[in-house]
Parts: C-alpha cells; structure tokens; sequence
C-alpha cells in the first residue's frame, strides 16, 4: 500500500533528503586517489549525526556501515574497506540518512581523477536517465511509465539495465511501496497518487544487465565485470508534478560544475 504523505511530512523529508545531499557534497571534495572508503564512511557518519540526524543505513538489515561504496563493476551495497581509490576508478555512494521519524536516500557515482572517456560516458547516460524517469513520475502516469522511460533511454545507448535491483517508495520506512524498477511498459504497474514520495534510482551496466550477488550477502557485481553506474534522488508527488528532495548541487559546488539540470524539478526555490 502507498503512505501517501502530508505537505508537513514531505518538508520534513526534504530536510532528511538534504542532509544526505550535504554529505554527498562533503564526500565529493574528498573522493581522490589514495584516499579509502573506509575513511570516507567516517566522514559521513561524523556530519550526518552533527545535523541531529542518525545514519540510515547503519544497522538497517544488519549493514555495518553508514556508506554503501561500491567502485567499477560493483553495482550496488559494497562495503567500505581500507583499499585506496586509484586514478581512474569511479565509486558509487549511496547513502541515507533518518531524521524526524523519516528517510532520506541518495547517490551519486563519482570519477576517481581522470576516468575513461567511455566510463565518463557511461555516468553522464546514467545520470541523465535518471532525470528521463523522474519526468514520467507525474499525475495519471503510472510506475511502467518511469521503467520504461529509463530503460529505452539506456538500452539506446547500448547499456544494460539492471533487473534484480529497484527504486521504492520512502517514508517513514526506507523501503515502502511501489517498487520502482528501471525497466518496465507503459501504462503497467501502480498508478502514481499526490503525496506519494519515492526513491528512483538508474543502476546501469556498461556491458550486460546481469549481475551476481557475493558470498558477503551484499556485495553486488556485474557479471562481466564491466563498471556499473548508480544515481539517485528522492522525489515526491506535488501539484500533480515531480518534486525534487534531494538535490545534487551540494556535489556540484564542491567540483565546480554548473548545472540546471534540476531547475524543471523544483517548484520552490532551493537555497544552499
């Protein structure tokens, strides 16, 4: 069933969206060669219990880490280790955050230092279907809409599409109804109702869509060792129209980039 969420409930998942969108712009000034993962999920943990928040993920299933980080043909739920990033590696962070009763949950891949021209690819496509999907998340559209958006959109550009991995709704859960696939067919799946909040997220393989699970239970790579891409953001259902919770432009200051990507996506002004 779909908890539908009051306007007061939805500002106050902004607040927990945004917290994880802060850490992800502290962790990108950090993300370099010869720095460790482990060393990252300390910085994360240490802000996101300074802004009186508690790491989502930490405990949640048993995880033991506030950070998943998964690099190249990691896919999704890698632990931290103390094994440096090296140049040209990218690394998935996704990361949560619960605050006032309710989730926040977001990720971004990043480029270790100078990556290949087709991973760089690979991310800027990701990415991109993310906002694909994001626009189909909207009054009388239902999920296939949002799968089926983002699933044409890479398989266009020769990337697989992972399968076994999927959005959800948020709340006061981390995980709530619907499933959000990455793929799907129009008009199929749970119709979309104001209020609603979920958690869309592309995982995309450069090679095959296949993946495989490790012995760890969490581990997730691809198949044919290919690098995989992840992005995330947290959207609800406003005036019929997709509003962004999250945001990356905390990530997008720390590197210097310009964007407006999610200019579409706002119907209130975001202030940094």
């Amino acid at each position: 069933m779909i908890e539908v969420k009051t306007k007061e409930e939805i500002e106050l998942m902004r607040e927990s969206a945004l917290i994880v969108s802060k850490t992800l712009g502290i962790l990108a000034k950090e993300v370099k060669p010869g720095v460790t993962t482990l060393q990252l999920d300390k910085i994360a943990e240490d802000f996101i219990r300074s802004e009186g928040a508690v790491p989502g993920f930490l405990g949640l299933y048993d995880f033991p880490n506030t950070l998943c980080m998964s690099p190249n043909e990691q896919v999704v739920h890698g632990f931290p280790t103390d094994k440096p990033l090296k140049e040209g590696d990218i690394i998935s962070i996704d990361c949560g955050a619960l605050k006032n009763g309710f989730y926040g949950d977001h990720a971004y891949t990043f480029a270790v230092g100078d990556i290949a021209p087709e991973t760089q690819k690979l991310l800027e496509v990701t990415k991109a279907s993310l906002y694909v999907g994001i626009r189909e998340f909207k009054f009388g559209n239902r999920v296939g809409d949002v799968g089926y958006a983002i699933q044409k959109y890479c398989e266009d550009h020769g990337y697989g599409v992972v399968r076994e991995l999927v959005g959800h709704g948020l709340g006061r859960k981390m995980h709530e109804d619907p499933e959000m696939p990455n793929y799907g067919k129009r008009g199929r799946g749970k119709k979309f109702v104001e209020g609603q909040v979920v958690a869309i997220e592309p995982m995309i393989n450069m090679g095959t869509h296949r993946i495989k699970q490790h012995n760890d239970g969490w581990t997730i790579t691809t198949l044919d060792n290919k690098p995989s891409a992840h992005f995330e953001h947290d959207v609800a259902l406003v005036n019929g129209k997709p509003e962004l919770l999250s945001t990356f432009a905390y990530i997008y200051e720390a590197l210097g980039i310009e964007s407006d990507e999610e200019h579409e996506f706002r119907q209130q002004q975001l202030v940094l």
